[in-house]
């Protein structure tokens, strides 16, 4: 499979650059899987669609202030770091710019030294293990006071408010970058959509930067995803096996909790079972589903891993006949863009 098969052409204006005022103000393409037809709506409409019985599964992750600046000591040299994955033992994964400047034993210091870090290793992908040290038992209170949320590079804007790059659901902290089909849920709607007699639950999939990469071999199957870590919880497996039971669907909200609710099922034979691990499920056209029969998500970046599990869902023609669509009709995309409902 030709990874040129998944690209197109999107007009730089289209990339959205800063969220709207109201979150679910935002546009919403339905794409319905065995007609091919699309409408257009609002994305508060989307409870239109969800009806009595069935389950709407969210990504509770929070988006950590991953992104650091320090100092080289001994030069003064400028550092910044990105923490990409937590190994344990305050080891964590990161990428650095200026990547050269920093070696195996090279010490950043960050915030005048409340928070240290001893590069002790480079791995494949050319990215640095840092083991940190602080003041305290609590990394992540150091990383609140110290760090900033980071951003795609595609989002060039000042975000003036970190919030509006978290859901209103965000909870556990450790994600690199937020389940962004999330990003258009207020409290009001998803109570609006608990009223109308639809469950909600809700699981924990840290995401990476590593999703948002572009696939760069020729072909598709020849590229490797990225792990991530994420939790099932036993209420969650249950509301899901009871969901399956009743004849319910189960609509995922973004490409994060496909891949754990995935994952999951193709672990246990289509059931849901309470669990945590590491996932490098990569979902491609040609993949059986077991777990999803709706999607909620944005719009993505061409060859990225992203497009091609949504086009494993709908098929690649009627995925990129829906993206030609939003392009002529002036959708916004990527982090901060509109939305699509695939049924």
């Amino acid at each position: 499979m030709d990874i040129k098969d998944y690209d197109f052409d999107l007009p730089e204006e289209l990339v959205a650059q800063t969220p709207l005022p109201d979150r679910a103000e935002s546009r919403l393409l339905v794409l319905h899987r065995a007609t091919g037809e699309l409408e257009h709506r609002r994305f508060r409409d989307v409870i239109e669609y969800l009806h009595p019985g069935d389950t709407l599964v969210l990504n509770d992750t929070r988006v950590m202030p991953a992104r650091l600046f320090g100092v080289k000591e001994g030069t003064g040299a400028k550092i910044e770091v990105l923490l990409l994955k937590d190994l344990g033992d305050d080891r964590w994964e990161t990428l650095v710019k200026p990547g050269k400047r920093v070696r195996p034993g090279t010490v950043v210091s960050f915030g005048d030294g409340l928070l240290r870090g001893v590069c002790e290793g480079v791995t494949d992908a050319g990215g640095r293990i840092f083991r940190f040290q602080y003041e305290g038992g609590d990394f992540h209170a150091v990383l609140e006071r110290l760090g900033e949320i980071p951003l795609p590079p595609y989002i060039r804007a000042k975000l003036d408010d970190p919030e509006r790059y978290q859901t209103v659901y965000a909870k556990k902290t450790g994600s690199a970058a937020a389940p962004t089909a999330g990003l258009h849920f207020t409290r009001e709607l998803l109570d609006a959509i608990a009223a109308k007699g639809v469950d909600i639950a809700t699981l924990t999939l840290h995401v990476g930067l590593g999703t948002f990469r572009p696939v760069t071999t020729e072909r598709v199957e020849d590229h490797r995803m990225h792990a991530e870590y994420y939790e099932v919880s036993e209420a969650c497996a249950d509301l899901l096996n009871r969901t399956r039971a009743r004849g319910g669907r189960i609509v995922a909200v973004g490409t994060t909790t496909t891949r754990t609710l995935e994952t999951v099922a193709q672990r246990h034979d289509g059931r849901f079972v309470a669990e945590s691990g590491w996932t490098d499920i990569f979902i491609y056209p040609g993949y059986r589903f077991r777990a999803i029969d709706a999607l909620i998500t944005n719009f993505h970046l061409p060859r990225s891993t992203l497009i091609l599990l949504v086009s494993a869902f709908a098929g690649r023609e009627r995925i990129l006949a829906a993206y030609r669509e939003a392009i002529a009709r002036r959708y916004r995309f990527f982090s901060f863009g509109d939305a699509m409902l695939i049924l």
